[in-house]
């Protein structure tokens, strides 16, 4: 990352962190669907990519989208991967998984590894191999219990995001017992989607972090 990108990306995690997963997504629905979503706030898009053509994507989406809004990858499973996402501009390195070779390729590449985790073996590898936050999954079936259960072991620096079945009806709860942020996939973007439509569901998830920040909305 860039001096421009380790500030956006702190100042994200510090006041707005919510990444939109376009799962599915196709590049030629990418400027539509990034403007969508830059204009309700958001400052995280992720392009998994097991989607069509991701590469292309995310090169349009870095291309298109303006410096304050950070890009990148979902669902990176080969450390290969972490080269071309330097090459392309674009810092998100978000995985399912915790692999501490996929972990440290990002890190040598300059990224933000955003790791996939569910247990405490899982996520205390994750930081020591150098994760920038933590990726709760699949957080609605594991359940807020499970996570203020293992929140106590956990680096309190580093922060947590809880993804799978999040959506507005649960942030709150969520947000009570100390995660501090989210992924959102389906319940905001699926294929066919109309950017007007995602526009409205990304301003009422900005909308509802901010209530529970205790600011505005």
């Amino acid at each position: 990352m860039n001096e421009t990108q380790r500030k956006t990306l702190d100042e994200a995690l510090e006041t707005l962190p919510l990444v939109a997963i376009l799962r599915g997504i196709r590049p030629e629905e990418v400027e539509d669907v990034c403007d969508a979503l830059v204009g309700a706030g958001f400052r995280m898009i992720e392009i998994p990519l097991n989607s069509p053509r991701p590469w292309e994507s995310i090169e349009r989406a870095v291309a298109h989208c303006p410096a304050s809004v950070l890009i990148g990858a979902g669902t990176v499973l080969e450390a290969a991967d972490a080269e071309r996402l330097e090459r392309l501009g674009a810092p998100l390195m978000v995985t399912p998984n915790t692999d501490p070779e996929v972990i440290r390729a990002g890190v040598d590449h300059g990224l933000a590894p955003m790791i996939g985790c569910m247990t405490p073996s899982e996520a205390l590898a994750a930081a020591r191999s150098g994760a920038r936050a933590l990726k709760l999954f699949p957080a609605a079936r594991l359940g807020t219990g499970y996570f203020k259960d293992i929140s106590a072991i956990l680096p309190e620096a580093l922060p947590v995001l809880a993804v799978g079945g999040i959506e507005r009806s649960n942030m709150a709860e969520w947000h009570a017992v100390g995660v501090r942020g989210f992924g959102f996939g389906s319940n905001l973007y699926k294929p066919g989607r109309d950017a007007a439509e995602i526009a409205e569901i990304a301003a009422d998830l900005v909308a509802e972090w901010r209530r529970l920040e205790g600011g505005e909305g």
